[in-house]
């Protein structure tokens, strides 16, 4: 096989608790052809064995090695600017544990950054803390700009939300690895040992999923089961390879048509022409 996928999960794979129809099928499919795949999210609260876990629950034949967050992402790149450095931490434990994994401490004085994550436990304290912290020099980083995040009781305050709140209080601004960050998925596919021009990523928004696939240069899906709508396309510069109504939707064919060489794409997403 001479490509792989990016795949988004909430409103790709699943909705809530609810697998999308079609969605096991073509997961067991991309086993069975052994395509490398990897699915991203830019939920920062739970380590890839956590959600490695959900995804099996929901019936889905995945391992540890198929999830990438953006908790990996963040303590990735923060590896490489720092080797060995410090972080006061705005997040939960799977931020930490990547923090840890990359050879971060994580401290509560003097760090070298402080990293923002998703956390239902957020304290004003911890808003005050870290704003003292930036402001003595500490490097503002987040795991993403999410304004929101969807939960079964509806939406709360994302990660964009707290970063915000400290941007406006400092006046500075933070550096986010989680996507639409090219970074995010750039490191992906060196998790998935493929060049971008030779991975898809498939998502369900457009600001997010297929802004990061654009500017990286991946070939992209969207599917329409999740935050975007075909009327709302008309507001973006940008356009996905491809339109599908949903995951089950998207044949096989048309992926491995996406890593051919000399292919472009005709006025109309939904058709592919050779070159």
């Amino acid at each position: 096989m001479n490509g792989g996928l990016l795949l988004d999960m909430d409103g790709v794979i699943y909705r809530g608790s609810e697998l999308i129809d079609g969605a096991a099928c073509f997961v067991r499919s991309l086993i069975d052809h052994d395509v490398p795949f990897r699915f991203l999210t830019n939920n920062s609260q739970r380590t890839r064995r956590d959600v490695a876990t959900k995804l099996r629950r929901l019936g889905l034949p995945v391992e540890d090695h198929h999830i990438y967050t953006c908790s990996m992402a963040t303590a990735r790149f923060l590896s490489r600017q720092t080797p060995g450095g410090t972080a006061y931490v705005i997040g939960e434990g799977g931020l930490m544990t990547a923090l840890h994994h990359n050879g971060f401490a994580i401290v509560d004085k003097d760090p070298d950054y402080v990293v923002v994550g998703e956390g239902r436990t957020l304290s004003f304290e911890q808003i005050e803390t870290a704003l003292r912290m930036i402001i003595a020099g500490a490097r503002l980083v987040a795991t993403n700009l999410d304004p929101n995040c969807p939960t079964d009781k509806g939406m709360r305050p994302g990660c964009g939300a707290t970063v915000a709140m400290l941007e406006t209080a400092a006046g500075v601004k933070a550096f986010s690895v989680g996507k639409p960050s090219p970074w995010m998925l750039s490191d992906a596919c060196r998790d998935l040992g493929l060049p971008p021009e030779r991975v898809v990523m498939v998502g369900d928004t457009m600001t997010t999923d297929i802004l990061g696939a654009v500017q990286l240069g991946l070939r992209s899906v969207l599917v329409l089961t999740g935050c975007t709508r075909t009327e709302d396309l008309v507001q973006f510069a940008y356009k996905p390879d491809l339109i599908v109504d949903s995951i089950g939707h998207l044949e096989f064919e048309s992926v491995a048509a996406l890593w051919g060489k000399g292919m472009r794409i005709s006025p109309e997403p939904e058709t592919l022409e050779a070159a």
